[in-house]
């Protein structure tokens, strides 16, 4: 067995709520069954009291590739958890529709990391938690945007599967905060599918990079010979 499969996989929880209600208790609870589960090392960002500064274009972090021009909570607190961990789960409440704006504003200034080292989060792997007040209120939606932001900054995106799952872990609240999610038996499930497949691609990946590819050299054209010579 090669070494680094004995390594645990990191994850890293994002609670894009401004309160410490149902969403934080979902990526809490992700994190404690990757934990207690699956043996793998955790941490945690949550959205509450934070400062959060909206990118606003400035492009420092393009000019400078320095990170972000702003020097709040997600670049003194986040920015290094993120590259730490092997895998992500972002959780978000359902706002008119889609997420929330505290967890656009960190898919957002995530720019400025990536202007930094372009290739800082490839394949990482990444899902996603939406929970709403109502059974049909975004769910799927927000979880799309959470998966459209993997897929734009070169990670992957890990849905639920087919049959009770789909795009990631969806909850009904029922307005009543963790005790309502925590009731949410189906949400639960899909919670748990979702879940067991990030780790299952997390691990893959690992795996795929510790192996050892032997690099085939390509052979020169003439005119590279030539210009050589």
């Amino acid at each position: 067995m090669q070494e680094t499969e004995t390594k645990p996989i990191r994850i890293l929880g994002i609670s894009g709520s401004p309160r410490n209600m149902a969403t934080d208790y979902l990526v809490q609870e992700a994190l404690k069954i990757a934990k207690e589960k699956y043996g793998a090392e955790t941490d945690y960002f949550s959205s509450k009291g934070k400062k959060l500064n909206f990118c606003i274009h400035c492009d420092f972090c393009i000019r400078k590739k320095e990170g972000c021009i702003h020097k709040d909570d997600i670049a003194v607190e986040l920015y290094d958890k993120m590259i730490w961990a092997d895998a992500w789960i972002i959780g978000t409440p359902v706002y008119q529709g889609t997420v929330s704006a505290q967890t656009k504003t960190i898919m957002d200034r995530c720019r400025a990391v990536v202007a930094k080292d372009p290739k800082v989060f490839l394949n990482k792997a990444g899902m996603g938690i939406a929970d709403g007040g109502d059974r049909i209120g975004g769910q799927e939606p927000a979880i799309q945007t959470i998966l459209n932001f993997y897929v734009i900054n070169e990670m992957i995106p890990v849905g639920g599967g087919s049959f009770g799952a789909n795009l990631g872990g969806t909850f009904w609240s029922k307005d009543k905060g963790a005790e309502g999610v925590s009731e949410d038996s189906e949400g639960m499930r899909s919670l748990r599918r979702t879940l067991k497949k990030l780790i299952q691609t997390a691990q893959l990946v690992k795996r795929a990079a510790s192996a050892e590819v032997p690099q085939t050299p390509v052979p020169e054209t003439p005119k590279e010979e030539a210009n050589r010579q």
